[in-house]
């Protein structure tokens, strides 16, 4: 992405922030990482991300993702011995998210998924979160989500976060971030 889209796509999650009332400061936002993960289609696909604590033992992020922006299918796996990869837990703070997770695929989903993306979204159960609901998944679980017609805040509680780890469906993506 180049600088300009950077800094455009930095002001729209930031008033996405606005909206959902989340205080952060104007260094969290200048440093907030936005990724389309290498595909070019931020509007599609990608995310913004504010890590708030990083350490041995635990995670807290924000994740913001504009209207009906997906984060592709990926899984947190086993890292080594002593970590068994990322268990996290998605809590909606505002707008919508549609996650899908394994399990009995839901017949009419609500995700709208480009075709070119699809063949790379093989979980199907869908579970909607709404603002204070929450869903934890364990670590190496497949999964993706999508935000609502609002786009969504959903903050991330999770074990030590190595997102250099993460294993994507998709080949194409790159797990990079500005």
């Amino acid at each position: 992405m180049k600088d300009k889209d950077i800094a455009r796509a930095r002001e729209a999650a930031a008033e996405i922030l606005r909206k959902a009332r989340i205080a952060v400061t104007r260094s969290e936002i200048e440093g907030m990482e936005i990724t389309d993960l290498g595909l070019g289609d931020f509007k599609r696909v990608g995310l913004g991300v504010i890590v708030y604590e990083n350490n041995d033992r635990y995670c807290a992020k924000e994740l913001i993702l504009l209207p009906r922006q997906i984060c592709p299918e990926h899984r947190h796996p086993r890292v080594d011995g002593r970590n068994p990869g990322k268990k996290e837990t998605f809590r909606c703070r505002y707008g919508e998210i549609d996650l899908y997770v394994a399990g009995e695929r839901t017949p009419k989903p609500k995700a709208r998924v480009p075709a070119k993306y699809k063949p790379f979204m093989t979980v199907g159960h869908e579970i909607v979160l709404r603002p204070g609901d929450q869903f934890t998944l364990p670590p190496n679980a497949l999964h993706w989500f999508q935000a609502g017609d609002k786009g969504a805040v959903v903050s991330e509680f999770s074990s030590t976060s190595t997102d250099e780890n993460d294993v994507f469906s998709d080949p194409r993506i790159r797990r990079v971030g500005n």
